[in-house]
């Protein structure tokens, strides 16, 4: 294929998917074909979308009539393309370059302005089902935080995502969903990363939801996805501009980072291998709303420098300082916060289908999923205390849920590093199995030192489930 027809196709192609709504897919056209035409101009650089005016200042002069005329058109269909995405800040440059190479587009520069306009004030029927992003580094607070918003939020009918890093779910038991979970409104998904691997099954999961709703005539007051620790929030928010379905039934309303104050800083300067994202950093960098959570473990001087360090990356985020993630929800939800337009100044690469994620592999988990029951919290103690003194440097998130015996309540706990909390919670039900699930999450695991020392806190050795 020469190069003509290379970008003549591609702006076919984008014209078709502008003319069909799939605004995502028109994007990823327009701009291989837009870089393409600008290398049969003479200009390597990506300049013809990152930067129009330099672009334009440097070649508009020396154009032929018929190259002034495809880039025009090709300016106008890029706009029209973000102006559907909801970029209405980005749209309005690719329009003002049309209009730079002879384009009449005042009609829809005025109609671009009206959009961003009605977006800010459109409620009540009319709107999108808007959806809330939890992240934020493992043991952060994010489920403590989700329970929060189900017991403020009673009465209101809210949909769950839960996606959790590890081989043994922990994170369901946890949440405490009351009818949501009768509805079948709660979906977990721990077959992997939500902002990687499962990426299709996030969107499987939200197009579901959205359809029963449809179909059961009532209507959702809202989504909450709690990712996994481990995740970039950057594909998770391009999830919503990636389908149609998605993008024309559900707005991203906001991330909703929570930090650790007392580890954060540790985890910022993390040192990763070459090609590895830091992932804490990349959650404080895309985050609408940051909650410094457990300030009942560090003093005043370290909160400010924590609230310094996080302004570094992210300048304007509202920051508020929580214990035990108790937070108003106005903070939270129904914020209308989440800006394409923000993001692509940020990161200009945002809407690149292909995006290169990669998780650290020295982070890994095992998990254990018992029959049974734990013979003594002596015993229980002893080896956590154990692991937390020797291995806690390494362990970012241990968790459980365990049968005690003669024990009638839950005895759940949870650790961040050598942080931990326990205390028997929920009763088990009469017809409920008695069981242990615990996970372990961090850098060099070692599974079968793990599993020897779970196994001498059981009684008799019970078997695994």
């Amino acid at each position: 294929m020469t190069v003509s027809a290379s970008w003549s196709e591609g702006f076919e192609t984008a014209q078709v998917a502008l003319k069909e709504a799939r605004f995502f897919d028109g994007v990823q056209a327009i701009n291989s074909c837009m870089e393409t035409y600008a290398k049969v101009i003479g200009d390597d650089s990506d300049r013809v979308l990152r930067d129009p005016s330099a672009f334009l200042e440097e070649y508009k002069e020396n154009l032929k009539e018929e190259q002034k005329d495809v880039l025009r058109k090709m300016y106008e269909v890029r706009g029209d393309i973000i102006t559907g995405l909801g970029a209405h800040k980005r749209a309005m440059l690719d329009y003002q370059s049309a209009q730079l190479l002879g384009a009449t587009v005042k009609d829809k520069v005025a109609k671009t302005e009206a959009a961003a306009k009605a977006a800010k004030e459109k409620t009540g029927s009319d709107a999108k089902v808007p959806v809330t992003v939890l992240t934020g580094f493992l043991g952060s607070g994010k489920t403590t935080l989700l329970n929060h918003i189900l017991h403020e939020f009673h009465g209101k009918r809210l949909a769950i995502i839960e996606n959790e890093f590890g081989e043994v779910g922990i994170d369901d038991s946890l949440i405490e969903a009351g009818p949501l979970a009768m509805e079948e409104n709660v979906i977990e998904m721990n077959n992997g990363c939500i902002c990687c691997t499962v990426r299709g099954d996030l969107i499987a999961g939200l197009k579901k939801i959205m359809k029963r709703s449809m179909k059961n005539g009532k209507a959702l007051d809202g989504v909450i996805i709690e990712t996994t620790g481990l995740a970039d929030p950057a594909p998770v928010a391009q999830t919503f501009f990636a389908d149609d379905f998605v993008q024309q039934n559900m707005q991203l309303d906001g991330i909703v980072t929570l930090v650790d104050a007392k580890h954060l800083i540790m985890h910022l300067d993390e040192e990763k291998p070459e090609g590895v994202e830091n992932e804490a950093v990349e959650q404080v960098a895309f985050a609408d709303r940051i909650i410094l959570n457990k300030c009942d473990l560090v003093d005043e001087p370290h909160l400010d420098e924590v609230e310094r360090r996080i302004r570094m990356i992210n300048e304007a985020v509202k920051i508020k300082r929580t214990t035990k993630s108790k937070v108003d929800m106005d903070f939270i939800m129904g914020i209308q916060a989440f800006d394409l337009d923000k993001i692509l100044e940020m990161d200009d690469g945002f809407l690149e289908d292909e995006q290169d994620h990669q998780h650290d592999d020295r982070v890994t988990s095992c998990g254990f999923h018992v029959k049974g029951e734990i013979s003594s919290m002596q015993k229980l103690n002893d080896w956590l205390g154990w692991i937390l003194k020797e291995k806690g440097l390494d362990l970012f998130r241990t968790k459980g849920v365990l049968a005690v015996q003669g024990m009638k309540q839950k005895f759940v706990f949870q650790a961040v590093h050598m942080a931990f909390t326990g205390s028997p919670q929920r009763d088990w039900q009469p017809d409920e199995e008695r069981i242990c699930k615990l996970t372990f999450i961090g850098k060099n695991i070692n599974r079968q030192e793990l599993e020897d020392g779970f196994k001498k806190c059981l009684v008799n050795g019970a078997g695994y489930a």
